[in-house]
């Protein structure tokens, strides 16, 4: 009996290791899949594109720096218009990227001065309506 009793025992231990080895299998397969899908190149491209529109600094910064270089660029269009010197070419150039540097580095200030003349304007237009 005591033989049986011990077979029974040894036989339930052997089961749950293998309960286990396939449970543990199935987990490490599973991490593999997360791992290769997330190495992928087009994931880790619409990975960074979440984290760069979920990151509100980011967006700051990449909305600051486009208006930046927006503005650079009409700036630069309306002051030297389009031109075949090479010399004004250059300068034109120089003079785009410092006034975008200026304008992205400013972006919070020009903001609060853009709304407030916004508002002011408003409001005159507003009271010119009520008279």
């Amino acid at each position: 009996m005591k033989n049986r009793n011990e077979t029974e025992t040894l036989n339930e231990l052997i089961i749950a290791e293998e309960l286990k080895y396939t449970n543990d299998l199935k987990q490490f397969k599973e991490q593999f899949h997360v791992a290769y899908e997330s190495i992928k190149p087009i994931n880790i491209v619409k990975n960074l594109f979440r984290d760069v529109t979920y990151s509100p600094e980011i967006k700051s910064n990449l909305v600051s720096n486009a208006l930046g270089l927006g503005t650079g660029f009409i700036t630069k269009t309306l002051l030297l218009g389009v031109s075949h010197n090479p010399i004004k070419k250059v300068f034109g150039t120089l003079f785009e990227f410092t006034i975008a540097n200026l304008v992205s580095k400013n972006y919070d200030r020009i903001k609060l001065i853009g709304g407030n003349l916004l508002k002011h304007l408003f409001r005159k237009k507003q009271e010119l309506n009520k008279n």
